[in-house]
């Protein structure tokens, strides 16, 4: 693994530079967005490690150009923004992990171990379906009959995990393990409020409603006759 940390305090990022290298993994440094965009350009990285506040361009910026240039990087952002509008901003912008400061050195080694796993290279075109609904597992290309339909990185993954598992009920505890690794505030109404963002893309003007809401328990995937 190869990681690029983006921050802009040299003490913290030469220091999380060393952990990473002290547990095998190759690290690099930029200080700023310019650097950042210059390294991404030059070389190739398993994942960014991503502060928010930066000087010239925010994490938020550069996290969205990242999402548009190297739409499969994973991104982490690693901040001391902590309550869960901040959350949600990094996600909108594209982040696939946030972890906020301070944390356990271990714990940022497995969720980038986790990111690593779930964005591995596969040559299979698997493409998975539920009634007029598609996603193609190796562009990541959704759509709804004729309709293409474009998701956050965040959106894709949930809807992801959704339709490998049609048809079961999903509890919001396991999505937010599965989705958003490890543990995450779990006293917050994120998913709910993913849930949501993605009802409005593939369901609002759509039938038959796919996503349905299990009082007391979660939600379900699947077709349902009217």
């Amino acid at each position: 693994m190869k990681i690029l940390i983006v921050e802009d305090e040299l003490k913290v990022a030469t220091f999380l530079k060393s952990g990473l290298e002290d547990y095998g993994l190759a690290a690099a440094v930029a200080l700023d967005a310019t650097s950042a965009q210059r390294l991404l350009a030059a070389t190739e990285y398993t994942a960014v490690v991503l502060d928010v506040n930066l000087p010239e361009m925010s994490g938020l910026e550069l996290c969205r150009v990242i999402r548009q240039r190297f739409p499969k990087l994973p991104v982490l952002m690693l901040t001391a923004m902590s309550s869960t509008d901040d959350k949600l901003l990094g996600f909108d912008a594209g982040a696939d992990d946030y972890l906020v400061k301070p944390y356990e050195f271990n714990e940022l080694l497995a969720r980038l171990r986790a990111l690593h796993r779930r964005y591995a290279v596969t040559t299979e075109e698997n493409v998975l379906k539920v009634a007029d609904l598609e996603l193609n597992g190796q562009s990541k290309l959704v759509k709804r009959g004729d309709k293409r339909i474009d998701l956050t990185m965040r959106e894709l993954a949930l809807l992801e995990y959704f339709m490998h598992n049609q048809g079961r009920a999903l509890s919001r505890l396991e999505i937010v393990d599965k989705v958003w690794d490890l543990s995450f505030d779990t006293g917050t109404n994120v998913v709910d409020v993913y849930v949501n963002y993605l009802r409005k893309k593939i369901d609002k003007d759509f039938t038959p409603k796919l996503i349905h809401t299990l009082n007391g328990i979660g939600y379900i995937l699947e077709e349902r006759e009217a």
